[in-house]
């Protein structure tokens, strides 16, 4: 008996090797096979960030070929896991209004950084310039000479329409003609592999903490690579902002503070890192006073003047004597002390004309009428559904089109005709009914994809980019970079955070780069 517990013991033994070994064989079948370009499933008709359509991974993506083919899902799981406990140490939120479960969300990071080339950022920034520039012009002659109405290059019924349009700016001189100070320009790349211009947020655009937060945690989890990349730098955006607006004032060390609405603001996390990075105050209304027509920071040895505000609240909220008269959030009387020159306020007030959604057809005229230039970033074809024509082209097609409220933002109340239901499209066009010329519509894009590591595999998903401009005495600075917003959903076109969007870090290669 003795000697058969043996044999049998030892026969188990020698399977329980077998199989040990089988196991091993096969994790490292599945470490090696996991990113084989050959299970990476394109999108039909959509330009990909990494991979041609021949299946070739693009020369400025070959780092991340190698990185990928010599990792394993579990080392790639490990730095998955180490970004979200990082954004979460840091308590790196977003806000969802409308979820009864909680508002509170980490914002989802996908670890595989999104590349630009040199040649192409280049077109991205003398494009963004080039349209900030005319956008600033557009304000500044829409609230002063208005020669673009009387050129009939901009109807004047969108200024009588539009909510954005404040008659307390007109004939208020900003220091150095500056009203965008901060910009927030939407590109997408379409399936002919040019950048287009998706949307202008040139109110209060957030999303550049989550690029500098992006950045960070990319320098973490690619010690070895990062460096040798040559990647344009984003850290210095918070100090070229102060900067900025330091300069739009003549005083050595001015009193720069930002307002925010407080801590149940969607972006209140970035409200309180830019003011932290920027050496500055971050104060609520009730923290700044108006006294004999200036703006006071209340401070524990007393009142101290304030220069500048880079404000994060909306317009109607600044000043209850003026707007909002329920607002808690502004400073009653600040109007009166912006219009006498007494203080700053960035972004201006009425900036919201320029980035509105029916606005944005004209842009490119605009670029022709002030600066006689051709646009450098087109605009995506746009119907404006308060001309008859085009609303009768658009509810004809409406399966092809994106429809979008022109106040609308967040990825909040618009249609994707293509992925609603016939009953969601009635609703909707009944809405469309009551006032076409709230709304504009756009043909169903394809947008590019980039690779994103979703289960366990290497998938692509849609992606925008928002670079951020920033406008002062040193002209228009365009940070390298930007926040690229990804589409976590497969076969979703909305990035948008509190629609299901996660990002990726950018990483814009400088010119010396030998990726051509």
């Amino acid at each position: 008996m003795s000697i058969e517990f043996y044999y049998l013991d030892f026969f188990s033994i020698i399977s329980l090797i077998f199989l040990s070994l089988s196991f091993v064989k096969n994790f490292d079948q599945k470490k090696q096979k996991i990113f084989v370009n050959a299970d990476y499933e394109h999108y039909p008709n959509t330009w990909d960030e990494m991979f041609k359509n021949d299946g070739k991974v693009r020369k400025s993506y070959k780092f991340l070929e190698k990185f990928l083919n010599n990792s394993s899902f579990e080392s790639i799981k490990e730095k998955q896991d180490f970004s979200d406990q990082f954004f979460m140490n840091q308590g790196i939120t977003f806000t969802v209004y409308d979820n009864d479960q909680g508002i509170e969300r980490i914002f989802p990071f996908d670890i595989l950084p999104r590349i630009i080339k040199p040649n192409e950022w280049d077109t991205i920034e003398k494009g963004i310039i080039q349209r900030v520039k005319a956008l600033n012009l557009f304000l500044k002659d829409i609230y002063n000479d208005q020669y673009i109405l009387k050129d009939q290059i901009f109807p004047s019924r969108l200024l009588l329409t539009n909510p954005y349009f404040l008659t307390q700016m007109k004939g208020l001189k900003t220091p150095l003609d500056v009203y965008t100070h901060v910009s927030g320009v939407d590109l997408i790349r379409n399936n002919d592999g040019k950048f287009y211009v998706l949307e202008d947020n040139l109110r209060t655009p957030s999303g550049v903490c989550y690029m500098l937060e992006n950045r960070e945690v990319s320098r973490k989890l690619f010690p070895s690579i990062f460096p040798n990349q040559n990647v344009s730098t984003v850290s210095s955006y918070p100090q070229v902002l102060y900067n900025q607006l330091a300069s739009l004032v003549n005083k050595s060390k001015p009193t720069i503070v930002l307002l925010t609405p407080g801590s149940f603001n969607s972006a209140y996390y970035e409200h309180t890192t830019l003011a932290r990075l920027m050496g500055v105050e971050l104060v609520e209304g009730k923290d700044l006073v108006v006294d004999n027509n200036f703006v006071f920071m209340k401070t524990a040895t007393g009142l101290q003047k304030v220069d500048v505000i880079y404000k994060r609240i909306d317009d109607e909220f600044i000043d209850p004597l003026v707007f909002n008269d329920s607002s808690y959030l502004g400073i009653a009387g600040i109007m009166n002390v912006y219009r006498s020159g007494n203080v700053v306020l960035a972004n201006a007030p009425g900036a919201g004309i320029a980035d509105d959604k029916a606005s944005y057809v004209y842009v490119p005229e605009m670029i022709k009428y002030y600066l006689n230039e051709k646009p450098i970033l087109n605009n995506i074809n746009t119907f404006q559904l308060g001309k008859p024509d085009e609303l009768d082209y658009v509810l004809k097609n409406i399966n092809k089109m994106v429809i979008k409220k022109t106040d609308g933002s967040g990825g909040y109340g618009m249609l994707m005709g293509s992925n609603s239901s016939d009953e969601e499209i009635d609703n909707y066009v009944k809405q469309i009914n009551k006032n076409p010329s709230n709304f504009i519509a756009q043909p169903t894009l394809n947008l590019s994809t980039t690779p994103c590591i979703i289960d366990e595999t290497l998938s692509p998903r849609c992606v925008d980019l928002r670079p951020f401009a920033i406008f002062g005495g040193e002209g228009i600075k365009v940070c390298p970079g930007g926040l690229s917003r990804v589409a976590l959903k497969k076969g979703s076109l909305v990035v948008n955070s509190s629609q299901g969007g996660g990002s990726k870090d950018t990483w814009v290669l400088e010119k010396n780069h030998n990726v051509k």
